[in-house]
């Protein structure tokens, strides 16, 4: 009994030793390092968008504050966001040609 039990344990490490190799050396391909850059390209991509959502909520946030701190201290009411002063650069949006 304990034979066959030594026997299932190799087995298994032989199986899983052979299945780490062949993912290391998958990895050390072209194919498998430009799937790892694609990986880390992605991963940084989502970082950098949620930071800037991030950066535009914080930005929102204190622009509302700065609103607020001009109404109670003129008693003046502030234009509301986004018809400030550049709201007269902001060029109108075209309407989009409909391809066919």
């Amino acid at each position: 009994m304990k034979r066959l039990f030594w026997l299932g344990v190799g087995v298994v490490a032989g199986v899983a030793l052979s299945r780490k190799a062949s993912e290391t050396a998958r990895q050390a391909t072209p194919a498998g390092l430009a799937s790892n850059l694609g990986d880390a390209v992605r991963e940084l991509a989502g970082a950098v968008g949620s930071f800037g959502a991030e950066v535009r909520a914080g930005m929102n946030e204190r622009e509302q504050e700065l609103h607020d701190m001009v109404e109670e201290r003129t008693a003046a009411v502030a234009p509301p966001s986004g018809a400030g002063r550049h709201a007269a650069r902001r060029p109108a949006r075209r309407a989009r040609r409909a391809e066919g």
